[in-house]
């Protein structure tokens, strides 16, 4: 792939361990509000919940405050726990604060950032918001890895709606033909950067069937096959 100059990355669930920092995330605001609950049983149902409600967001069909509010109330309801309406709203704020606090990343996450970085310009695209994406990346210590960081909010639009992707390689300066993407999810990552013309490499952390015609990868360090 001597062609390529610019590699955009996914961030949460890709370099940043999302699910391991959330679980600790809840598990401190639960303890903080003293809430009775299973949270081993919440996190089982929470985390379909949230990942349905992320595809409703990329798609336009929930605002970021009811992603916020309904991920959680939903989850209480499934697990037959009444919770108020207030108490939710200060739950979502509180775990909005903690989520950042805690910085794992996927293995080989550093390893590979210090191998790409002499030899291309790297970049983040994300769908994540602002005010917790740029915590995320400083208390994980990978800022200083990118050279853009490209938000939906920023933007206007979500991945995988190609404006998204067109307004990155407009701010790196950088074009299709010389850009690859590198995430985990098909839907956004993967067929959003394909169809403005981007390469790919699929996270596929998950060993899903994919297409021989995608490079995919089950650990960060196998981005070395191919870069």
């Amino acid at each position: 792939m001597k062609h390529i100059n610019h590699i955009f990355f996914d961030l949460d669930h890709t370099l940043w361990d999302f699910e391991k920092n959330s679980d600790l995330a809840f598990e401190a605001v639960f303890k903080k509000h003293q809430l009775n609950v299973n949270l081993a049983k919440f996190l089982n149902y929470y985390r379909q919940i949230n990942f349905e409600y992320w595809k409703r967001y990329r798609e336009e069909r929930v605002t970021k405050e009811e992603l916020r509010y309904g991920r959680l109330n939903d989850t209480f309801t499934k697990i037959k726990v009444e919770v108020s309406r207030s108490v939710i709203d200060e739950l979502a704020i509180d775990y909005i604060t903690e989520l950042p606090k805690n910085n794992h990343l996927f293995d080989g996450a550093h390893q590979i950032l210090d191998y790409l970085k002499p030899n291309y310009e790297l970049h983040i695209i994300t769908n994540g918001f602002n005010e917790v994406q740029f915590k995320k990346l400083e208390n994980s210590k990978m800022t200083n890895y990118f050279k853009e960081i490209i938000t939906s909010e920023e933007v206007g639009v979500k991945k995988p709606n190609p404006k998204i992707f067109n307004f990155a390689l407009e701010k790196a300066n950088a074009t299709f033909q010389e850009s690859l993407m590198i995430g985990d999810n098909w839907e956004a990552d993967i067929m959003g950067a394909k169809k403005t013309g981007l390469d790919v490499i699929f996270c596929n952390f998950n060993n899903e069937p994919v297409s021989e015609s995608i490079k995919s990868i089950n650990h960060l360090l196998e981005i070395k096959k191919y870069l």
